[in-house]
Order: structure tokens, then C-alpha cells, then sequence
């Protein structure tokens, strides 16, 4: 893994940026393509969320970390709190923010948020399978040591060796980024369902949070649990599983009354 790529002078060019970059350009491209087969005319508008999104995005993901996960250490050093290159960003905070922008934008401009958030699932969860690959190259959101002479080996400019060392750890960041690419696959399966308005970014929610919950475990950057033996991470997990799964219902059972109305 290479955290940074050349150099123009002295100022670094990082592959974590350029990799998050790439995932915004791609997912947003795919949220296009997606928009346009629906049919109804918003694919016009997906490059500016995708940039809106984006942005709110990058900015949601280190506030969430730093005032949740790392919060004993920035109220300290608040200078670096914008400094992402020393690692912190957090997906559900990346998401709740890049979400809440494109709902103010699909408003501003008379579109329909909810079929919106549905269209553009798969591409959001396939931007951060892609964004996974940044932590791996950056060193950060690493796992926990196996206990066993097996596991990445990380170099010593990184943050998961300056917590570690040299032991071996869990691949976390590299399972995450599968489960990611599978779960794209499977709301895209979905996406050919007769399902109700509302189900299918339900069901991301629903398949992320499960995931990421289950991942928890082998994760080494931020094992301290909060409450009843659960991580910050995995009790916001449950929290949104649970969220998604009762609107994913509630949106079926509106359908059908909808349904029985005519």
C-alpha cells in the first residue's frame, strides 16, 4: 500500500484523496446511468447532487468522527480537526450528510426525494465499497490483530502500525469493501422487484448496517465499546437497521393501501 503517490515539490499528492475522488466520480456516474433508465427526466440533475452530495459527504464523514470516535483527542488539537489525511471518516456520517444535501437539493428543485433515494442506493453503496479501498492505501479503519501470524502487515507511516506495530491484523476494510460490491449487486436484483417507493434505499440501509455491525468485531481503530458491549459504530448501526427496517415496512403496507384505493 502507497499513501502517497508523487510529489509535486513538497506538498504530497495522496492516494486517499485521489482514490475518494474516484468513488464520487464513479458512483455518480453509475446514480446517472440508473437515473436515466428510470425514465423520467432526473438523470439531469444527478451530477449536481452527485457534487453537492459529495462534498456534504467528505464533510459528514470527519465531523462524525471527530465529535463521536475521536473526540478525547481534537478537543486538544482542534487546528486538526479538517486534517483527513491523518485518518478519520466515518461512513454513517458521510452518508447522513451527503443524504440530508441531496433531499435540500431534490426540493429546491421539485424532485420527488424519496424515488430519488431509491434510484440512487446502488451507487451510493458502490462509492463506498470504492472509498474502502482509500483506508486500505491510507492505513486507517484497520482491523484488530488475529493473534496469529497471519494478516496485513501495514508500513510504519501509518496509522494502524503507530497502533499496532507490527502484528498481524484482520483485513476489515478489504471485507467491508466485498460486502459493499455484493450488497450493490443485490439492490440491483431488487431494483428489477415490484417493490414500494421507499424499499429499495431501505434495503441498503437495512444491508449496510447488518454488515457493518458484523464487521465491528474484527475492527482494531476504534474497539472501545460505549454500551451493553456494543462500539459506537455498531449502536449506530442498530439504530439505523432498525430505522430502516420499520419504514421499509411502512412503505409496503402504504402501497398496498394505495393499491386497495383504486
Amino acid at each position: 500500500m502507497h499513501q502517497y503517490i508523487f510529489y509535486i515539490g513538497d506538498f504530497p499528492v495522496r492516494s486517499y484523496g485521489l482514490i475518494l475522488s474516484i468513488s464520487i466520480i464513479l458512483a455518480t456516474g453509475v446514480g446517472w446511468f440508473l437515473a436515466k433508465e428510470q425514465g423520467n427526466g432526473c438523470e439531469k440533475h444527478i451530477v449536481d447532487i452527485g457534487i453537492y452530495g459529495g462534498m456534504a459527504g467528505l464533510l459528514g464523514a470527519r465531523l462524525w468522527d471527530v465529535f463521536f470516535f475521536d473526540w478525547h483527542y481534537y478537543h486538544n488539537h482542534l487546528t486538526e480537526i479538517l486534517n483527513v489525511w491523518q485518518g478519520g471518516m466515518a461512513v454513517q456520517g458521510g452518508v447522513l450528510f451527503g443524504v440530508a444535501a441531496g433531499v435540500i437539493y431534490a426540493k429546491r428543485h421539485n424532485l420527488d426525494p424519496v424515488l430519488l433515494a431509491d434510484i440512487l442506493a446502488p451507487a451510493i453503496i458502490l462509492g463506498q465499497g470504492l472509498g474502502r479501498a482509500a483506508n486500505l492505501l491510507n492505513g486507517d479503519a484497520f482491523g484488530a490483530p488475529t493473534g496469529g501470524d497471519f494478516g496485513l502487515l501495514y508500513p510504519k507511516t501509518t496509522l494502524a502500525y503507530a497502533t499496532y506495530g507490527e502484528k498481524p491484523l484482520w483485513p476489515a476494510e478489504i471485507w467491508e469493501s466485498q460486502l459493499d460490491f455484493a450488497i450493490f449487486a443485490l439492490l440491483l436484483i431488487f431494483r428489477g422487484t415490484n417493490h414500494a417507493k421507499g424499499q429499495a434505499f431501505c434495503l441498503y440501509v437495512m444491508l449496510y448496517s447488518a454488515a457493518r455491525f458484523f464487521l465491528e468485531n474484527f475492527r482494531g481503530d476504534y474497539p472501545t465499546a460505549v454500551a451493553a458491549n456494543l462500539t459506537a459504530a455498531q449502536l449506530g448501526a442498530a439504530a439505523a437497521f432498525i430505522v430502516g427496517l420499520v419504514a421499509f415496512i411502512y412503505c409496503g403496507l402504504r402501497n398496498k393501501k394505495r393499491d386497495l384505493r383504486r
